[in-house]
C-alpha cells in the first residue's frame, strides 16, 4: 500500500478527478512560504512568493478580516498540515485545501483555498481564499 499521507512519501500532482488526494510533496514548501506571509500580516503576498500570483487588494483584506475575526493566532504550517490537507483535479487546475494552525487551538477550522495549475514551467499558484467551509 502507497502511504501518500506519510511525510516522507513523494506524492506526485495527480491528474485524476476521481477524488481527493494528498497535497503533492513540491508543492507544500510553496504552500508554507504563503502561510509564512499570512502569519507575518502580508496578506497580498506583496512581498512575493516565487510561482506565486499576488492576491487582489479586495481579496487581502478579506483574508485578513477572516482571520482576525477567526480570533485565534496563526501560526507556521507544522508537518501535520498534510495528513489532512486536500487537491482535486478539475480538469484544467487542481483545487487545493490546506488546514490552518492556530496556536492557540493548533489544527484550526480555518483553510487556505487555492487554485494550481500546471505551466510550462512547472506550477502556478493562486490563493483563492482563506476561510472556516
Amino acid at each position: 500500500m502507497n502511504d501518500d499521507r506519510n511525510p516522507h512519501t513523494d506524492v506526485p500532482a495527480v491528474q485524476d478527478g476521481s477524488g481527493q488526494r494528498p497535497i503533492p510533496t513540491a508543492w507544500r514548501p510553496v504552500f508554507c512560504r504563503i502561510v509564512d506571509a499570512l502569519v507575518r500580516g502580508d496578506h497580498a503576498l506583496k512581498a512575493g512568493v516565487p510561482g506565486v500570483a499576488e492576491i487582489p487588494d479586495d481579496t487581502a483584506a478579506q483574508i485578513r478580516d477572516y482571520i482576525s475575526d477567526y480570533g485565534a493566532t496563526l501560526v507556521a504550517l507544522p508537518p501535520g498540515t498534510w495528513e489532512s490537507s486536500v487537491c482535486i483535479w478539475c480538469g484544467a487546475h487542481w483545487d487545493v485545501l490546506v488546514d490552518l494552525w492556530t496556536q492557540e487551538e493548533g489544527r484550526s477550522d480555518l483553510v487556505l483555498g487555492a487554485r494550481v495549475t500546471e505551466t510550462e514551467a512547472g506550477f502556478a499558484f493562486q490563493v483563492q481564499m482563506v476561510y472556516v467551509p
